[in-house]
């Protein structure tokens, strides 16, 4: 640290039963560099073992997530302005007999401000990520871990020019190297069954270039229009293959190293009108068009789903979506209270799921396992909070619905998306008694995910077979839950936090699988996996 500086170095942090957190400011060169770290842990998972087996945690559990960021910021010039950060975090979810979910992620950045006058500057930014994704399975005693994620490498540069008062524009480019790892599986022990198997990594490029102008017509209307160019393209090494209708590969391209093996491009046009009613009230209509060229590929029947990150391909085209919005925005009594109503339709194009009876874990071919369609997003969103006085907080309520339809599903009607909530509502209120303490509540409640469960079941030949109906014609019970907390103030840069997570002890499920019953093997029973009940957290924050 310079010995010159009349800054010092910060630290602050908080030490609770469930979690700590470190952090440390501090300056490297006085008024022209700067140093931020910050580290955390949780340690749920060392008092798992105090809660009953019948509270539906299970034996062996362990839950927790550590990360860690890293930020440099650097005054190179009166016009310039360097940041570098870095990110390192894992989750680990170990369910015991169930087997465990690992996943996490890894970036690093390097962004460079630079302005060329009052009126113009700049972002140029360059990004690493590393995403990565781990589950095991237990199979009797040996453990079979799967693998998957995706790497990026990114850069991209970003332009503000405010004209005047009336104009500004923004425009960049952007472009994306990803290598997408689809999944590997690995041996738990040696005399583990499985064989090691990996499925080739896929390459694609990705760039953009985007345009929008944002015009005052007057202090009450105010349009911002815009395009995006999206190009995305496959690119060798690899294999792709073309299918029949029942799924036998036709013929097979080959491609090389850097070779293009499909491109997909197109414009993404949106335009968006906010008219000011009066002083404390406004309408706002949109409309815009997305196009993703990267999908997930996940199995909604399984209680720990596989996720399957799948760009574009020669067969898989990217799914877009056209979306018009309309909302309602109120201020109450001089900004007191704010309230705004929402209404959507989104159109969906391209949509990708997967055949009945697919298998598309490690699957090589999962494309011959994959059916098209459409889809369809809509709902309503409503929002009030209240922003002063002592007691402050906002209530959230969502009515949506998610929809897609194919052709060989569900006899081509109309069945919920594995992401369709009906409803979504959150509560939060915060309390503030005296300069000593404050009190928070939260609760929340959303409807079950959509998920195909089997609908019976039937013996062939000795060979029992899972009988399923319609896709997703079933929901995982209601999510809801409560949290409270206190807060006491005391010194000038410490605070103690008593709360509770989940407060009423509501056992949500984590996942929901079947089993023949232990009682009566013709029989199935349904399992519900929860992975704690209770969570009671002291914490104690400081700075100095």
């Amino acid at each position: 640290m310079n010995d010159g500086s009349k800054k010092e170095a910060s630290i602050y942090g908080g030490i609770g039963l469930i979690s700590s957190r470190l952090a440390i400011e501090a300056p490297i060169i006085k008024d022209k560099m700067s140093l931020i770290l910050l580290g955390r842990r949780t340690y749920l998972d060392l008092f798992l073992p105090l809660i009953p087996r019948d509270e539906g945690v299970q034996e062996n559990s362990s839950i927790y997530f550590y990360d860690f960021n890293t930020k440099l910021n650097a005054i190179l010039g009166e016009n310039d302005r360097l940041f570098l950060s870095g990110y390192f975090g894992k989750d680990v979810a170990n369910l015991g007999d169930e087997g465990s979910v690992k996943w996490g992620n890894t970036t690093g950045t390097i962004r460079w401000n630079h302005i060329f006058s009052n009126k113009i500057f700049s972002n140029t930014t360059f990004l690493y990520s590393d995403f990565n994704f781990d589950l095991g399975v237990s199979e009797g005693k040996s453990l079979v871990e799967i693998n998957s994620g995706i790497k990026d490498l990114s850069l991209k540069t970003d332009f503000q020019y405010y004209l005047n008062n009336e104009n500004n524009f923004k425009f960049g480019i952007h472009g994306v190297k990803h290598t997408f790892n689809p999944g590997k599986i690995s041996e738990g022990n040696k005399d583990d069954k499985y064989e090691s198997f990996e499925i080739k990594n896929i390459h694609a490029l990705e760039g953009n270039l985007y345009a929008s102008h944002e015009y005052k017509f007057s202090n009450r209307l105010k349009l911002e229009y815009g395009i995006r160019y999206s190009n995305f393209s496959i690119i060798g090494p690899g294999e792709y293959f073309n299918f029949t209708k029942t799924g036998e590969i036709i013929d097979t391209s080959i491609y090389k190293s850097g070779e293009i093996a499909k491109t997909y491009h197109g414009i993404e046009p949106r335009i968006s009108f906010n008219y000011f009613l009066d002083i404390s009230s406004s309408i706002k209509l949109s409309y815009a068009r997305n196009r993703q060229n990267i999908h997930l590929l996940t199995n909604s029947s399984s209680g720990t789903p596989i996720d399957r990150w799948q760009p574009s391909t020669p067969l898989i085209k990217p799914e877009i979506s056209d979306q018009i919005s309309v909302g309602y925005f109120k201020n109450f009594k001089n900004s007191a209270y704010e309230f705004s109503a929402e209404l959507y339709y989104k159109d969906l194009k391209n949509q990708v799921d997967y055949k009945n009876g697919a298998d598309l874990v490690l699957n090589e071919f999962v494309e011959a396992d994959l059916v098209f369609g459409t889809g369809r997003a809509y709902g309503m969103e409503l929002y009030l909070k209240k922003n002063l006085g002592k007691f402050t907080g906002w209530v959230s309520y969502t009515l949506s619905r998610v929809e897609k339809k194919f052709v060989e599903i569900n006899k081509g009607k109309l069945f919920p998306a594995k992401q369709d909530k009906t409803h979504d509502l959150s509560l939060v209120g915060v309390y503030n008694m005296n300069e000593d303490w404050t009190f928070s509540a939260t609760w929340v409640y959303s409807t079950g995910n959509a998920v195909t469960f089997p609908s019976g079941k039937y013996s062939i030949g000795g060979k029992t077979t899972t009988y399923y109906t319609e896709r997703n014609g079933y929901r995982m019970p209601a999510y809801h839950r409560l949290d409270i907390g206190a807060t006491w103030h005391f010194g000038e840069d410490s605070d103690l936090t008593f709360s509770v997570y989940n407060a009423y002890g509501r056992t949500n499920a984590y996942s929901i699988t079947f089993r023949e019953a232990k009682s009566d093997p013709s029989k199935t029973e349904a399992v519900k996996l929860a992975l704690f009940k209770y969570v009671p957290s002291i914490t104690y924050n400081f700075r100095f």
